[in-house]
């Protein structure tokens, strides 16, 4: 692990502990907090974050794998649609968090750095706006979407359902969407 990780993690670790040392019981009670949403989230996560690991593997084998008809529909004549990553990492970010969809798409898009930072800049810049921008789309593509639904219900108030929050999300970032594809991928 690079130097800079770890020393981020300790520091998120040390801030997260004086928090809790610093802050009084008394106010962690008047502002309703819990652990629970703060679990439910992790785990969550945790189980995506393990189970993307063989979907990269899988990507890495290209078109012949497994999931070739994936490589192939973001693919023409072996060169990466802009357009087409920007919506297919999107889709896929709805339903799974940003940074796994990235892994995925990053790989199916050759997972070389230096050509995606250079030539391949547009694909890259279209991979990493449908994975973040299109987690916006459900609870789930989205840890502080999740997040805030948890703390809501938690705390008595009431939350449209899964399919209740993609219709207006749908409805509201879709036509965006829409618009981001044709001025910046197309």
């Amino acid at each position: 692990m690079p130097l800079e990780t770890i020393v981020s993690n300790l520091l998120l670790i040390g801030i997260t502990g004086l928090s809790l040392k610093l802050t009084s019981a008394h106010s962690r009670r008047l502002n309703a907090f819990t652990w629970g949403p703060i679990l439910e989230v992790a785990k969550l996560f945790a189980a995506i974050f393990l189970t993307i690991i063989p979907a990269i593997a899988i990507l890495r084998a290209g078109t012949d794998g497994a999931l070739g008809a994936i490589i192939a529909a973001v693919n023409q004549d072996g060169q990466p649609v802009p357009a087409a990553y920007f919506w297919a990492a999107g889709i896929l970010s709805s339903f799974l968090d940003n940074a796994p969809t990235y892994l995925i798409f990053f790989n199916t898009a050759g997972g070389d750095a230096q050509v995606l930072m250079g030539d391949l800049a547009v694909t890259l810049a279209a991979i990493s706006a449908g994975a973040v921008f299109m987690g916006a789309n459900t609870y789930i593509g989205n840890a502080p979407n999740f997040m805030v639904k948890a703390i809501a219900e938690e705390r008595g108030v009431a939350m449209p359902s899964f399919f209740g929050y993609m219709l207006w999300s749908c409805g509201i970032l879709v036509p965006l969407f829409v618009l981001v594809t044709w001025v910046f991928f197309l």
